[in-house]
């Protein structure tokens, strides 16, 4: 089974705070986060890849994993891997290996289990499932699937994505999830590092601590 970068897996929003995008993102890295998933995928390609060069510099800096959303070219452009919309068979995944490397990390959205063994047959490193709990930014997927909604596949981790805040955290881990994928509770935190350390905390509460703040 492919080993995740960390089991937080930050969603960035431009929008989600006055602040700069990039200066978010450094201070989830300074509270320990270490895997960054670049979304924003209204910016037009060039402000889109501006946006990314910076964010990308940030995770360099701290020795972190940039995942991509949705387009494999700009992943190769700033060193990162690419995560791929609902559905994405075997042929785009192989198209995104081919651009990226073996190497590269390539994830996909599943909202259903079923949708989870899919993607692992068709040659998917992990999956994000959603909407675990009721959340506005996941619309159009159906009812919330629940901590037991979580599926996993045979050398495919599950990193859980909705609706998930630090109260929620260890509740996904009990059900199996490899990992959780957070938008809100870090784009709007009013001190991001404050926010990813505790929830970094809360996943290793039965286990070794979680890097200290930098």
């Amino acid at each position: 089974m492919r080993t995740l970068p960390s089991p937080l897996l930050a969603v960035t929003d431009r929008h989600g705070h006055e602040r700069p995008l990039a200066e978010t993102v450094q201070a989830i890295l300074e509270g320990g986060g270490r895997w960054i998933w670049f979304r924003d995928r209204d910016l037009d390609p060039l402000a889109r890849r501006g946006l990314g060069e910076a964010v990308a510099a940030r995770v360099r800096a701290f020795g972190g994993v940039l995942t991509v959303g949705g387009d494999a070219a700009l992943a190769q452009t700033l060193g990162g891997g690419v995560h791929l919309g609902g559905g994405s068979g075997s042929e785009a995944i192989l198209t995104a290996r081919a651009t990226l490397g073996e190497g590269a990390l390539i994830g996909v959205s599943a909202h259903a289990p079923h949708e989870v063994s899919a993607a692992a047959e068709a040659g998917a490193d992990y999956v994000t499932l959603s909407p675990i709990y009721a959340t506005a930014s996941k619309p159009g997927y159906g009812p919330a699937l629940g901590p037991e909604g979580l599926a996993t596949a045979p050398g495919l981790p599950v990193v859980a994505l909705g609706g998930i805040d630090l109260t929620r955290i260890t509740e996904c881990r009990a059900a199996g999830a490899a990992g959780v994928a957070i938008m809100g509770g870090l784009m709007r935190a009013g001190d991001p590092a404050d926010a990813a350390y505790r929830m970094l905390t809360a996943w290793e509460a039965a286990g070794p601590s979680p890097e200290p703040r930098a």
